[in-house]
């Protein structure tokens, strides 16, 4: 006697395309970690998110004749509305990195720490949402940052104490 087994499709091989988005956001991630200033640490924790968005989208979406540009973060809510907030929670980081790129004062540390954690999570529900495994976590060690004017401080040196 048969039985009927409910079985679920296989999932569709994802393009070479997505995959290599999701590998330049963990890139990013770690460029973030080693950065040599904030500024830096915020602007690579940005573009990883970006590209973790990035691939999310080349993987899901479907080709559209539309001639009009839009962000990705305009985008990512259409074709996955459970990442909605993180869609405008990283519009929100566009508009500071584009100011910071443009001479504006640069994020503080911890603002830019934020952010790269805030990146690692999110790279992390893409990998989900893709149905990848997790790729292992990012180093617990972050580079000590400097303001963008100062020089940088190894991890091994230690501030004199007078």
């Amino acid at each position: 006697m048969m039985t009927t087994r409910t079985m679920k499709a296989p999932r569709a091989p994802l393009a070479s395309t997505a995959l290599d988005l999701l590998d330049r956001s963990r890139a990013s991630l770690l460029s973030a970690c080693h950065a040599d200033t904030v500024a830096e640490r915020y602007v690579e924790a940005h573009l990883a998110a970006l590209r973790a968005a990035a691939a999310l989208l080349a993987a899901r979406s479907k080709p559209s004749r539309s001639s009009q540009l839009r962000s990705v973060w305009e985008v990512l809510p259409q074709v996955a509305p459970e990442l909605t907030e993180w869609a405008v929670f990283f519009a929100a980081s566009a508009k500071r990195r584009a100011a910071f790129e443009r001479g504006s004062a640069g994020p503080g540390a911890r603002e830019a720490d934020d952010l790269l954690r805030q990146s690692e999570t999110f790279f992390e529900l893409v990998q989900g949402a893709l149905g990848l495994p997790m790729s292992r976590p990012l180093p617990e060690f972050m580079a000590v940052t400097a303001h963008p004017t100062a020089t940088r401080q190894t991890a091994t040196q230690q501030p004199a104490t007078h």
